[in-house]
């Protein structure tokens, strides 16, 4: 019996973790593991990265970029389960047994698989599942098995993951009907600021889009970076609106209350864009800075890194062997 609220969060391994990233996924996750009523479970989604990135190099390099991201942002392993997806095999043989009770029809409504369908009928093509694989196909069954395999009670998810999870409730709900009171019916946990983070082009950041603010960038390029955002063409001293204004997004999710207070008033005051993008530089390189130089020391101590995830692996294969065990009796794969 649980005696605290499970956490589970997870972060796809297909790039350079971002802002977005920073202030919609890790930190608030690293924030809640700090309350005693909680029990979080964070992973590296490295069998989710396969769907879109086929290059090793990147798979390899990005999983060592996101654990890194954890660490160097506060994370205590010694409070948290952290571990790969890769080194808890329960959770791919937990996809297959929840595969053969998910409806295809159930996941013919999922939004990524309509939207390559349609992208195909935009195209023209006469087959309408053209380069769609069985991987982006099944999605929302190894999230799923990510979730139940832990049995959490909240999953923290954006809008764009809201749908996944409600399909995960609706695949544990048929599991449960068939073969009794196996998973926990998870909740979402769904955040104002998750996913909000506008990238260099207005459009939602985004390793998929290439317009992101890498969070371990260094000073220089930073300041390079901000300067590309897109704004409009309202000259100094001009009054300007703060809502809608992507640097202003940015800065509500990185300045003080006094410093967003402070921005929003210059804005009323007709402050310049070129003013205004060095102020946000200046205070998200004052946030970063720390993360920063952690990242840097365990760049140089890889070692730690992967002893970290081993040992995290192994609280979560202690968790997820039960619950697999109590699976395999439940649909009758047992010994005589």
């Amino acid at each position: 019996m649980k005696d605290k609220k499970r956490i589970l969060t997870g972060v796809t391994t297909s790039g350079t973790p971002h802002i977005g990233n920073l202030v919609g996924a890790v930190l608030p996750a690293i924030e809640a593991s700090k309350s005693k009523d909680t029990d979080s479970f964070l992973f590296l989604a490295d069998y989710h990265s396969l769907i879109k990135n086929h290059e090793p190099e990147l798979t390899h390099s990005s999983s060592f970029e996101v654990a890194a991201t954890w660490l160097s942002c506060g994370l205590d392993p010694k409070k948290v389960t952290f571990y790969r997806q890769s080194d808890v095999p329960q959770i791919m043989e937990l996809a297959w047994v929840l595969g053969c009770l998910t409806a295809k029809g159930l996941l013919n409504r999922s939004h990524a698989y309509k939207a390559a369908v349609a992208n195909n009928d935009q195209e023209g093509s006469a087959d309408p599942d053209r380069g769609i694989t069985m991987g982006l196909f099944n999605y929302p069954i190894l999230m799923a098995a990510d979730i139940l395999m832990f049995n959490a009670d909240l999953v923290p998810v954006g809008n764009d993951q809201k749908q996944h999870l409600e399909m995960t409730r609706d695949i544990a709900n048929r599991f449960n009907h068939h073969y009794g009171k196996i998973f926990t019916i998870p909740e979402d946990q769904i955040s104002d600021e998750a996913g909000i983070i506008p990238g260099l082009d207005g459009r939602k950041m985004s390793k998929s889009y290439g317009n992101i603010i890498p969070i371990f960038t260094d000073t220089n390029n930073l300041s390079k970076l901000i300067k590309r955002i897109k704004t409009n063409s309202l000259e100094p001293g001009q009054p300007k609106q703060p809502s809608g204004c992507n640097l202003f997004k940015i800065l509500k999710a990185f300045g003080s209350a006094q410093e967003i207070e402070d921005m929003r008033r210059s804005y009323e005051e007709g402050l310049g864009w070129g003013k205004i993008k060095e102020v946000l530089i200046e205070i998200i390189d004052n946030r970063l800075r720390p993360f920063r130089e952690e990242y840097q020391r365990i760049v140089l101590d890889r070692h730690y890194l992967e002893i970290t995830l081993k040992e995290g692996a192994e609280k979560a294969r202690a968790v997820a062997a039960p619950v697999l065990r109590r699976v395999r009796g439940a649909v009758g794969i047992k010994g005589f």
